[in-house]
């Protein structure tokens, strides 16, 4: 085993491979803060969980993974909530409201969002 082991370790190829992953996946890491930074943490949160359910979709066409009924519902659960989450932050932006994500309302913000909304 030790052996085996050994021999993976000089390797050309697989230090190759884990250098291509550790640039992705650092790669990955600031493209995070990017994001974050320019929407929220929220927006990111949501964003991530569609992706994940359009490969999951992906992985039915292209390797011919069984679908189940409860798999299927919740694919469309989260798309369908995150189409609804873009709508309303479009909608949000359309009349003028930005907040940081990390602010609480004020009872003053909140009337002043009333009057843009009318």
């Amino acid at each position: 085993l030790m052996a085996a082991v050994n021999q993976q370790l000089v390797s050309p190829m697989f230090w190759a491979a884990m250098t291509v992953a550790g640039f992705f996946g650092f790669s990955i890491g600031i493209v995070t803060v990017l994001q974050i930074k320019a929407t929220s943490p929220l927006s990111h949160n949501i964003s991530g969980t569609a992706k994940a359910a359009v490969q999951s979709m992906l992985a039915f066409y292209i390797w011919k993974n069984p679908a189940t009924v409860m798999g299927v519902t919740g694919m469309f659960v989260v798309l369908g909530g995150s189409l609804l989450y873009t709508m309303v932050k479009m909608r949000e932006g359309s009349i003028g409201i930005k907040r940081p994500a990390s602010t609480t309302t004020s009872p003053r913000q909140k009337q002043q969002d009333v009057e843009l909304r009318k």
